[in-house]
């Protein structure tokens, strides 16, 4: 099958965005721990879905904006690895930060914090933009082809001068 052919396989859909959604979790779980867990006394659930945690007035939430920043960096790389289409990086961040979103309204409530939907909208968008980026700069890459021949075109085109046959004979294209 051709790489353009539009192929709709529901199964690999819905796996991919498992697969992104479990995976981002836990690229927002590492940064958590590694920024937010140094200053709290206990971790939990609260600053992956409590829209109350992201805020900007104390340095406890900007760990945590920190956190859900450098997880949408991350998760441009995800991108690039499991859908690896430019074309489909928005559908996916999109489909990631709404199913955040649902889980955030079921968790804590509607998120009426303003700094929370900059930061998730911002992830949103760096998210989609940097893993466009970069599968589009994968799909820009050359293919490489490789010769299947054992003599290189210059030590064969220097045995045919040696041996006094033309380069471009009629009996040579044969």
């Amino acid at each position: 099958m051709f790489y353009g052919t539009a192929v709709w396989d529901p199964w690999l859909i819905v796996a991919q965005i498992v697969c992104l959604q479990c995976l981002y979790y836990l690229t927002l779980g590492i940064f958590l721990a590694i920024l937010v867990g140094t200053r709290v006394t206990r971790m939990s659930l609260v600053y992956f879905f409590d829209y109350a945690t992201v805020t900007a007035s104390t340095v406890t939430g900007w760990c945590v904006i920190a956190a859900f920043i450098l997880t949408s960096l991350a998760g441009a790389g995800l991108l690039l690895y499991l859908i690896e289409r430019a074309k489909k990086c928005l559908d996916f961040s999109a489909t990631l930060y709404i199913v955040h979103l649902f889980i955030c309204i079921v968790y804590g409530g509607w998120p009426s914090s303003i700094t929370w939907w900059v930061v998730n909208i911002t992830g949103l968008a760096v998210m989609a933009l940097l893993g466009e980026y970069l599968c589009i700069r994968r799909e820009l890459l050359e293919i490489p082809i490789t010769r299947y021949r054992s003599r290189s075109v210059r030590e064969e085109t220097k045995e045919d001068l040696d041996e006094g046959i033309p380069l471009y004979s009629v009996d040579n294209m044969a």
